[in-house]
């Protein structure tokens, strides 16, 4: 019988009486709990993992580094200078412990003059004796405590006598002091007799050569994310309608790649532009030609009703002419400039003034940009229209922000209902009686004003205005 908790979305099944499906079922039951587990550690080493492509490149440097550093340190301290360090310190010990036994087993053939002489000519043992002293009872506590545990221990080996350690105070040797009945005796080995010395080194060694292979590498790696960030730059560039025609392909062969893909792109982009304005042009002007005999041949006829109405069918093909060809041009061949926003928006205020609209103008901070200036200016106008079209309030407020400038245009009409919204950006589309945002347009009003915000890199969004009514929100990069 195996058991498994309902409330985990598996059931109870004998597996002996199980049929095939139930069978089937139990094993995807079990298995989704490792992807559980796998799901959880990705979205962890998400939250942890660098989101910049130069801070993961290093880390995936630094990480194997570092591991190889750890374990190597390890192995070296575990395998070579531990063990060289205990028979050094046995070495010691023993040498100490010799001493002592000589004095012990010929104490009046020998005295610890002869024996200080002897311990320096045959061990480098700088050894001294001092009667009726006791040997320090306080504790040095070494930076590097394995040293004296190693030596700690071999002197309770072989020395049958309470001893003490001193191996900070001096940097070249260490002092052991041994409690012989109520004399001191003090040995003074060098410290390079007791531990090896080459683990400094060792580590000195391996930290320069690691902190070396790190900058090369940094170098190598912030110079190839170079050549990305500029694809990117290139890219982004070009989003908001600037040439970026200093940009070439350099880096890896599959960067380089990637960058001449990009240039294709941007030259078959711009062409498609070039094309498609210059089709609508072609167009325009030949209907322009017929549209204007039609206005020569009104305007020799004699007036009357039918004349009057067939003159406001030839101004209202003129102007859906004007909207086609606006429209077509879109992205156009405009440059962006260096251009200054606030004055910008104060030309369109002043236009409206000269038709008779009160707008209200509200600029927040600096208002500078690289924008196209004429098609920004169509942008706004078509926004400014609208809201006049349909409300008695209008105002533009323009906000800069840490990344983008926000220019918002209010009104107090009837507005958009949220379903509609996405509806009112399609070109040629009229919306219902309560809001048509081209009155006696062709429905491109908000798509040109869409198209020129995206050429931009920006966007264009249709909100609840403070006055209840529409407000239309364009955000540019800057």
């Amino acid at each position: 019988m195996t058991t498994v908790d309902q409330n985990k979305s598996l059931t109870i099944i004998d597996v002996d009486d199980a049929a095939p499906e139930d069978e089937l079922i139990l094993e995807r039951n079990l298995d989704a709990a490792p992807q559980d587990t796998l799901g959880l550690f990705d979205r962890l080493l998400r939250k942890v993992t660098p989101r910049r492509l130069l801070a993961r490149s290093i880390l995936i440097i630094v990480v194997p580094v570092v591991v190889m550093q750890c374990i190597v340190t390890y192995i070296f301290f575990e395998r070579h200078w531990d063990t060289v360090t205990r028979h050094l310190s046995a070495a010691v010990a023993g040498e100490i412990a010799l001493i002592i036994e000589t004095k012990r087993m010929y104490p009046e053939a020998t005295n610890w003059d002869d024996l200080r002489r002897l311990a320096s000519m045959t061990t480098e043992l700088r050894i001294s004796y001092t009667p009726n002293e006791k040997i320090p009872t306080t504790v040095n506590r070494s930076f590097f405590p394995a040293l004296d545990r190693k030596l700690a221990s071999e002197l309770d080996l072989r020395i049958d006598a309470p001893f003490w350690l001193d191996t900070v105070s001096d940097p070249d040797y260490v002092d052991i002091y041994i409690q012989l009945g109520d004399d001191v005796l003090r040995v003074r080995p060098q410290r390079k007799q007791v531990n090896a010395t080459s683990g400094p080194i060792f580590l000195i060694w391996m930290f320069g050569i690691s902190v070396l292979l790190l900058a090369v590498a940094i170098v190598f790696i912030r110079n190839q994310v170079r050549t990305i960030q500029k694809l990117a730059d290139a890219a982004e560039s070009f989003g908001k309608g600037q040439d970026a025609r200093n940009f070439k392909p350099t880096g890896a062969t599959e960067v380089r790649q990637a960058a001449e893909a990009f240039i294709e792109m941007r030259d078959r982009i711009r062409r498609q532009i070039e094309q498609r304005t210059l089709l609508l042009a072609g167009v325009s002007h030949d209907l322009r030609t017929p549209i204007t005999r039609m206005k020569l041949q009104t305007a020799l006829m004699a007036p009357s009703p039918e004349l009057e109405a067939l003159r406001e069918d030839i101004s209202e093909m003129e102007h859906m002419l004007e909207e086609y060809l606006a429209f077509a041009r879109g992205q156009g061949s405009e440059e962006a400039t260096h251009t200054d926003i606030a004055e910008l928006l104060r030309d369109i205020r002043n236009t409206a003034r000269r038709s008779g609209a009160e707008i209200g103008l509200d600029i927040r901070g600096e208002m500078t940009s690289h924008v196209r200036r004429n098609a920004l200016r169509r942008c706004i106008t078509n926004l400014v229209d609208n809201a006049l079209e349909h409300g008695s309030k209008v105002a533009i407020i323009a906000t800069r922000r840490e990344d983008f400038i926000e220019i918002a245009v209010d009104d107090d009409g009837p507005g958009i209902p949220p379903d509609q919204v996405e509806d009112a950006f399609k070109p040629f589309n009229r919306l219902d009686d309560s809001r048509n945002l081209d009155g006696g347009g062709v429905g491109l009003g908000l798509a040109i004003a869409q198209d020129v915000a995206h050429v931009h890199g920006g966007e264009i969004q249709l909100l609840k205005s403070p006055w209840s009514g529409l407000r239309a929100l364009v955000r540019l990069p800057v």
